[in-house]
């Protein structure tokens, strides 16, 4: 579905939620009561985890926020995840950011149910992973073009001690 019209459905959904009176138990929110993350989507490529704060921390204390990147060139996909303090404020910040324009494009802030923030663990264990793997061809031939983002090790003093040159490991 259109991002835009999910922006369209929720405002619609809390401009009912507002005429009718519905308390708070009964709103459409209480289903995310255990969650303090919102998803934003449509966010301005050239925007920082700072101009995030900016926008989002009017609506509550905030406690992470990931704004998700391409892991071979750092550049931002466009979309983030921000935790609040209070799950409270998750409330007030899919109420009134949701649709708002910023720096010239309309965002999407809804609620997210099951969020697991990666953890240092989770990439020393990626780590490790690429160095099981062996070194990557194309780095030792300056040509890897995939940055954090390749499945293999670029630890040039691995390959060092390795003793192997880039015959010797299998073709990548």
């Amino acid at each position: 579905m259109n991002p835009l019209t999910l922006v369209k459905r929720i405002q619609n959904i809390n401009s009912k939620e507002a005429s009718l009176g519905i308390s708070d138990e009964a709103s459409w929110h209480a289903k995310y009561k255990d969650s303090a993350y919102v998803f934003v989507g449509g966010i301005p490529y050239d925007l920082t985890e700072g101009d995030l704060l900016t926008v989002f921390a009017q609506y509550g204390e905030i406690v992470d926020v990931n704004l998700v990147r391409d892991k071979g060139t750092g550049k931002s996909k466009g979309f983030a995840f921000i935790a609040y303090e209070d799950q409270r404020s998750t409330n007030l910040a899919v109420d009134n950011l949701n649709g708002a324009t910023v720096a010239g494009r309309i965002i999407r802030v809804d609620h997210v149910t099951n969020y697991k923030k990666k953890e240092e663990e989770d990439e020393e264990a990626e780590r490790k992973k690429r160095e099981e793997r062996g070194v990557c061809r194309a780095f030792q031939r300056g040509e890897c073009t995939r940055g954090a983002g390749c499945k293999f090790s670029h630890d040039e003093q691995r390959a060092a001690n390795t003793g192997w040159g880039a015959d010797d490991q299998k073709d990548r």
